[in-house]
């Protein structure tokens, strides 16, 4: 999908967004400068990207070389919709647009550690997104590759603050299907 194909109402966000990245990359840096690499809270917005036939989309991560699902930090003035919007176009390209809040996760099994050492306690607002539209290709700053699962092949080596999240997802569709 080339840029002028892309929603006016995601193309908005996106250019607010590569603002308030700068704004979010400096306040970081600021309050990293403050407090070091001791535990903050993050809020994020992420997207679990599932097709009945196909099965749940997955990417893995340069970072960690682990797999993962679509997501990252709310930047500042960011709605958290927005920002996994945002998320999944920016690591796969793909626009959603049908989506919903699957569940609010936090607590010790969010908590990641960055490779420079920097700690962080996830707040994650998971979306479903079982509509999209756009063309799929890995983000090559953060992805390393994209890939379909069916929900019995989901890979063991996950990205740790995702694995209840995502297991819980896998329960509630195979609890729907019967």
């Amino acid at each position: 999908m080339n840029w002028n194909d892309v929603p006016k109402t995601l193309k908005r966000d996106i250019e607010l967004s590569t603002k308030k990245e700068e704004n979010m990359a400096e306040y970081m840096k600021e309050l990293r400068k403050r407090v070091g690499s001791i535990p903050l809270m993050m809020c994020a917005g992420s997207m679990i990207v599932y097709d009945e036939k196909k099965g749940v989309l997955l990417q893995n991560r340069k970072d960690n070389g682990l797999w993962g699902y679509h997501g990252g930090a709310v930047e500042l003035g960011e709605s958290v919709e927005a920002a996994a919007k945002r998320e999944l176009f920016e690591e796969t390209g793909l626009i959603a647009t049908e989506f919903s809040l699957f569940e609010v996760y936090s607590g010790e099994d969010l908590y990641y550690k960055y490779s420079n050492g920097d700690e962080v306690f996830i707040i994650d607002l998971v979306f479903v997104c079982t509509q999209f539209e756009g063309k799929l290709h890995e983000q090559n700053e953060e992805v390393n590759e994209l890939k379909w699962f069916s929900l019995d092949e989901v890979p063991s080596n996950l990205s740790p603050p995702i694995v209840r999240p995502l297991t819980d997802f896998i329960n509630h569709i195979e609890k729907e299907m019967g």
